[in-house]
């Protein structure tokens, strides 16, 4: 599949297969997760995988987004390692963490993998569950593997503005 066909052919899943996820899948995700850009290369996204009865169980007791996914993945960012703007003191934490989830989305749509992203989630309940400790910043769940028969796109997938509704030449 070439890069516009999985750019258009790519939906967010609200419905899984029960269907265990390899850990070859699982590992190529991952991997281009780990080559996403990152502001002067710091790499200061950290991502969970969770995968076992008693980590979903923790994930369901924080977001009902969870779809029945046999595995979620909770990417964080470290604020201890985040480029800072000199300018103003912005931090590139969530902007790098969401190159990396763009990244993580693509590649799973790659491998024939459903995903979502989720942001309705309590935070510091997550953070509480997965004691995680005060440097890391959740940013974002993605529920993921197959989808179950008969899943489709939102309706809204097909809705997009005209380009020159989002762009402007000057």
């Amino acid at each position: 599949m070439d890069f516009r066909e999985l750019l258009s052919s790519r939906y967010s899943v609200r419905s899984f297969a029960s269907t265990p996820v390899s850990s070859d899948k699982l590992h190529a995700v991952l991997e281009a997760a780990r080559l996403a850009p990152t502001a002067c290369n710091l790499q200061p996204q950290r991502i969970f995988v969770l995968q076992s009865e008693e980590a979903l169980a923790k994930v369901r007791s924080c977001t009902t987004c969870h779809f029945g996914a046999p595995v979620v993945l909770m990417l964080c960012y470290d604020k201890e390692s985040c480029w800072e703007r000199s300018l103003d003191g912005f931090s590139s934490g969530e902007m790098d963490a969401s190159i990396v989830g763009t990244y993580l989305m693509l590649a799973l749509a790659e491998q024939g993998l459903g995903s979502t992203w989720v942001c309705y989630f309590d935070p510091a309940k997550l953070v509480k569950e997965f004691q995680l400790p005060e440097n890391i910043v959740p940013v974002t769940l993605f529920p993921i593997g197959y989808p179950a028969p008969g899943s489709n796109p939102n309706p809204q997938h097909f809705e997009r503005k005209k380009q020159a509704g989002t762009v402007s030449w000057l």
